[in-house]
Protein backbone atom coordinates (compact mmCIF):
# COMPACT_ATOMS: atom_id res chain seq x y z
CA UNK A 1 0.00 0.00 0.00
CA UNK A 2 1.36 3.42 -0.92
CA UNK A 3 1.26 6.42 1.38
CA UNK A 4 -0.89 9.16 -0.14
CA UNK A 5 0.14 11.71 2.48
CA UNK A 6 1.13 14.95 0.71
CA UNK A 7 4.90 15.59 0.68
CA UNK A 8 4.71 18.63 2.98
CA UNK A 9 2.84 16.63 5.59
CA UNK A 10 5.28 13.73 5.19
CA UNK A 11 8.13 16.15 5.96
CA UNK A 12 6.25 17.46 8.99
CA UNK A 13 5.52 13.94 10.24
CA UNK A 14 9.17 12.94 9.82
CA UNK A 15 10.19 16.07 11.72
CA UNK A 16 7.97 15.09 14.64
CA UNK A 17 9.06 11.45 14.66
CA UNK A 18 12.76 12.37 14.76
CA UNK A 19 12.22 14.13 18.10
CA UNK A 20 11.67 12.94 21.65
CA UNK A 21 8.22 13.61 23.13
CA UNK A 22 9.14 16.86 24.91
CA UNK A 23 10.73 18.23 21.75
CA UNK A 24 7.63 17.27 19.76
CA UNK A 25 5.57 19.65 21.89
CA UNK A 26 8.09 22.41 21.26
CA UNK A 27 7.97 21.67 17.53
CA UNK A 28 4.17 21.91 17.64
CA UNK A 29 4.47 25.32 19.32
CA UNK A 30 6.76 26.46 16.51
CA UNK A 31 3.94 25.69 14.10
CA UNK A 32 1.52 27.62 16.33
CA UNK A 33 3.68 30.71 15.93
CA UNK A 34 3.69 30.23 12.15
CA UNK A 35 -0.07 30.20 11.51
CA UNK A 36 -0.56 32.80 8.77
CA UNK A 37 -3.09 35.57 9.41
CA UNK A 38 -6.34 35.48 7.50
CA UNK A 39 -6.41 37.39 4.21
CA UNK A 40 -8.13 40.76 4.56
CA UNK A 41 -11.32 39.53 2.88
CA UNK A 42 -11.85 36.77 5.44
CA UNK A 43 -10.64 38.86 8.38
CA UNK A 44 -13.43 41.31 7.53
CA UNK A 45 -15.98 38.53 6.92
CA UNK A 46 -15.19 35.87 9.51
CA UNK A 47 -18.81 34.68 9.25
CA UNK A 48 -17.76 32.94 6.01
CA UNK A 49 -15.44 30.61 7.93
CA UNK A 50 -16.61 27.26 9.27
CA UNK A 51 -16.30 26.50 12.98
CA UNK A 52 -14.51 23.25 13.80
CA UNK A 53 -16.89 21.87 16.42
CA UNK A 54 -14.51 19.08 17.45
CA UNK A 55 -12.08 21.65 18.85
CA UNK A 56 -12.51 22.97 22.38
CA UNK A 57 -11.03 26.29 21.27
CA UNK A 58 -12.79 28.42 18.67
CA UNK A 59 -11.11 27.30 15.45
CA UNK A 60 -12.40 28.37 12.06
CA UNK A 61 -11.46 27.02 8.62
CA UNK A 62 -12.16 28.06 5.05
CA UNK A 63 -10.78 26.64 1.84
CA UNK A 64 -10.41 28.30 -1.54
CA UNK A 65 -10.11 26.19 -4.68
CA UNK A 66 -9.04 28.17 -7.74
CA UNK A 67 -8.03 26.36 -10.94
CA UNK A 68 -7.93 23.17 -8.83
CA UNK A 69 -5.30 24.61 -6.49
CA UNK A 70 -6.28 24.53 -2.82
CA UNK A 71 -5.57 27.29 -0.31
CA UNK A 72 -6.42 26.61 3.32
CA UNK A 73 -7.08 29.44 5.77
CA UNK A 74 -7.54 28.99 9.49
CA UNK A 75 -7.82 31.02 12.64
CA UNK A 76 -7.34 29.92 16.23
CA UNK A 77 -6.78 31.93 19.42
CA UNK A 78 -3.27 32.71 20.64
CA UNK A 79 -4.26 31.15 23.98
CA UNK A 80 -4.67 27.76 22.25
CA UNK A 81 -1.16 26.97 20.98
CA UNK A 82 -1.76 23.24 20.44
CA UNK A 83 -4.79 23.96 18.31
CA UNK A 84 -3.00 26.76 16.45
CA UNK A 85 -0.13 24.37 15.79
CA UNK A 86 -2.45 21.74 14.33
CA UNK A 87 -4.18 24.35 12.14
CA UNK A 88 -0.81 25.64 10.96
CA UNK A 89 0.38 22.14 10.04
CA UNK A 90 -2.65 21.68 7.80
CA UNK A 91 -2.50 25.20 6.31
CA UNK A 92 1.16 24.77 5.36
CA UNK A 93 0.88 21.11 4.36
CA UNK A 94 -2.21 21.34 2.16
CA UNK A 95 -2.05 24.81 0.60
CA UNK A 96 -0.85 24.71 -3.00
CA UNK A 97 -1.95 21.14 -3.63
CA UNK A 98 -4.55 19.96 -6.10
CA UNK A 99 -7.98 18.92 -4.90
CA UNK A 100 -7.13 15.28 -5.56
CA UNK A 101 -3.94 15.48 -3.48
CA UNK A 102 -5.81 17.00 -0.53
CA UNK A 103 -8.61 14.45 -0.75
CA UNK A 104 -6.07 11.60 -0.88
CA UNK A 105 -4.54 12.65 2.45
CA UNK A 106 -5.17 9.77 4.87
CA UNK A 107 -7.84 10.48 7.47
CA UNK A 108 -5.57 9.03 10.14
CA UNK A 109 -2.77 11.53 9.44
CA UNK A 110 -3.20 13.19 12.88
CA UNK A 111 -2.44 9.87 14.56
CA UNK A 112 0.84 9.44 12.65
CA UNK A 113 2.63 12.44 14.19
CA UNK A 114 3.76 10.62 17.32
CA UNK A 115 1.65 12.81 19.59
CA UNK A 116 -0.84 10.26 20.92
CA UNK A 117 0.98 9.91 24.27
CA UNK A 118 1.51 13.63 24.86
CA UNK A 119 -1.61 15.27 23.46
CA UNK A 120 -5.09 14.41 24.66
CA UNK A 121 -7.38 12.33 22.44
CA UNK A 122 -9.79 15.28 22.45
CA UNK A 123 -7.13 17.53 20.89
CA UNK A 124 -6.25 14.90 18.30
CA UNK A 125 -9.95 14.64 17.49
CA UNK A 126 -9.87 18.39 16.87
CA UNK A 127 -7.07 17.95 14.34
CA UNK A 128 -9.05 15.17 12.66
CA UNK A 129 -12.07 17.50 12.57
CA UNK A 130 -10.03 20.19 10.86
CA UNK A 131 -8.82 17.74 8.22
CA UNK A 132 -12.32 16.38 7.68
CA UNK A 133 -13.77 19.87 7.18
CA UNK A 134 -10.97 20.85 4.81
CA UNK A 135 -11.60 17.75 2.71
CA UNK A 136 -15.35 18.33 2.70
CA UNK A 137 -14.93 21.96 1.60
CA UNK A 138 -12.47 20.91 -1.11
CA UNK A 139 -15.00 18.36 -2.37
CA UNK A 140 -17.80 20.94 -2.42
CA UNK A 141 -15.75 23.70 -4.02
CA UNK A 142 -13.97 21.57 -6.60
CA UNK A 143 -17.28 20.03 -7.72
CA UNK A 144 -18.88 23.47 -7.91
CA UNK A 145 -16.15 24.77 -10.21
Amino acid sequence: MTDSTPPGLVDTREGFLELDERSRLEFLLEFANDLPPLPAHYAEHEDELERVEECQSPVFIIVDVVDDVVTVHATAPLEAPTTRGFASILVHGLTGLTSQQVLACPDDFPLTLGLTKIVSPLRLRGLSGMLWRIKRQVTEKSNAA
